[in-house]
């Protein structure tokens, strides 16, 4: 467990030695001001919704950026080797370089707390959906960053751990929508279990469905885990 967190907390360090971490920021914070200055209308309820699901979208580039370094940058400078001989199990190393890469999400997403700010000054905001639309965003990121752990393990080079998650994620989301509405039942049942904008939808109406938190979180693990095999596998190979 110390090592997990001690990998953690170098790998968390690590997005703010260089400027991408904070253009990553910045180029958030920007995006997301926009949608929040669109979706305000002084004197009325203020609704993020919009923004909520604009985020979907955001994460979808913003998360691979973020991943893709994790493990790929290892193998390429050959590092990956000295943390194979380290004490920290393959386990640690997995889980503390994804639990490094989601404290900087977590981070990225904090300032957007300034946006309360002014919607309290001039709007009247609806607290329940805004804390569930959150909720959902933190988990979806959670999601995204595993998947990107996982192809960041595969490869030696950063892009294309960029495009192999962010085309998973793009084969997923037209299975869950032009895919199920082509097929019908009872498949198309099946393909909307696995669709990421409809749980993101409940939670940004403000829906909390304990079904989507299990969703997000044991898949999320799962696919941590496949990355610690992964490099368990490429210890024994």
């Amino acid at each position: 467990m110390t090592a997990c967190w001690h990998i953690a907390l170098r790998e968390y360090a690590s997005f703010f030695r260089t400027s991408i971490g904070w253009v990553v920021i910045a180029l958030y914070m920007l995006l997301m001001g926009i949608w929040v200055a669109r979706a305000i209308i002084p004197g009325e309820p203020a609704s993020l919704r919009a923004v909520f699901q604009t985020s979907q979208i955001l994460l979808l580039f913003v998360a691979p950026a973020v991943s893709m370094r994790l493990l790929a940058e290892e193998r390429r400078s050959g590092t990956i080797e000295t943390l194979g001989t380290s004490p920290a199990s393959d386990w640690a190393i997995a889980f503390g370089k994804y639990f490094g890469a989601l404290f900087f999400l977590l981070t990225m997403l904090a300032p957007t707390g300034l946006f309360l700010i002014l919607l309290e000054v001039i709007a009247d905001p609806d607290y329940g959906p805004i804390a569930t639309g959150y909720l959902g965003v933190v988990l979806l990121g959670m999601l995204y960053l595993s998947v990107g752990l996982l192809f960041s393990s595969f490869t030696q080079n950063q892009i294309v751990a960029f495009l192999g998650t962010l085309f998973f994620f793009l084969i997923l989301l037209l299975a869950t929508t032009i895919g199920a509405t082509a097929l019908g039942e009872p498949w198309s049942e099946y393909l909307r279990i696995l669709s990421l904008g409809a749980r993101m939808e409940d939670f940004a109406r403000g829906v909390i469905d304990t079904s989507h938190i299990v969703f997000f979180i044991v898949i999320s693990f799962w696919f941590v885990s496949l990355t610690a095999m992964s490099l368990e596998f490429r210890r024994w190979r």
